[in-house]
């Protein structure tokens, strides 16, 4: 027996399964393309190859989350009058002006850094980011409460690296600044999809049907997700 003999479903994703493999332990690995493939030994029997593939489904989504970071050259922003800042889908230029305040600010269209935080201007533009964040989601939260029928501890919004959110069992649900720069059908995809964890910890068919009974479109959002989130500013990072 040798490659292609066997064919494994994992939610949306199809596993071709390599049993030319000399040890009984399988092995899986994800290729350059995003591909998964799967080898084991000719004698182990299906159902031993569906549990583990079923036991490795979240190492597999956050291997293809990294994976499609890592592909993507980051964004970089330059500190300057006139750089573009997505906000909820739309670009807003950058202004430095001399001005008393204390924190970055959105006025008449354009985002306002006052000129003394210009030298740490990043950080302050991501805490910009993290306030309005924090204002947009909680009454847009609640929205998702209703639908999938979960009382979160609490919604935050924090630097996650390269996740777009995160549950806890605890009910803390944390949502990356940085998603605060897609169109609001994507934000409230990534919201929505933290929320329903709550609920549904892992990602099996039991979590997409939950989420797809509170957002029928959730795939298409999904993909969405998958096609523009690279296009979003994770912070200069060194």
């Amino acid at each position: 027996m040798g490659t292609g003999d066997m064919t494994l479903r994992l939610d949306d994703m199809l596993v071709p399964v390599d049993t030319s493999g000399t040890s009984r332990k399988a092995k899986l690995t994800i290729e350059r393309d995003g591909s998964l493939q799967l080898t084991a030994a000719p004698d182990v029997n299906k159902s031993e190859l569906e549990h583990f593939l079923a036991s490795k489904r979240d190492w597999i989504y956050r291997k293809l989350v990294e994976k499609e970071t890592l592909t993507n050259e980051p964004v970089t922003k330059e500190l300057v009058g006139g750089e573009g800042y997505l906000y909820l889908g739309r670009s807003y230029q950058l202004r430095i002006v001399d001005i008393n305040d204390t924190r970055v600010r959105m006025r008449r269209g354009k985002l306002v850094l006052p000129r003394a935080l210009a030298e740490d201007g990043s950080r302050h533009i991501i805490e910009w980011y993290r306030g309005t964040g924090l204002t947009w989601l909680a009454p847009r939260a609640k929205n998702w409460v209703t639908r999938l029928s979960v009382a979160p501890q609490s919604i935050e919004v924090a630097d996650l690296g390269h996740k777009w959110g995160s549950a806890l069992p605890s009910g803390r649900v944390r949502i990356h600044w940085a998603t605060m720069q897609l169109r609001p059908r994507l934000v409230d995809y990534v919201l929505a999809h933290e929320l329903a964890h709550l609920r549904e910890p892992h990602h099996g068919p039991a979590f997409w049907q939950l989420l797809g009974r509170a957002m029928p479109d959730f795939d298409q959002r999904k993909d969405e997700l998958a096609s523009t989130g690279s296009s979003v500013w994770l912070g200069n990072r060194s």
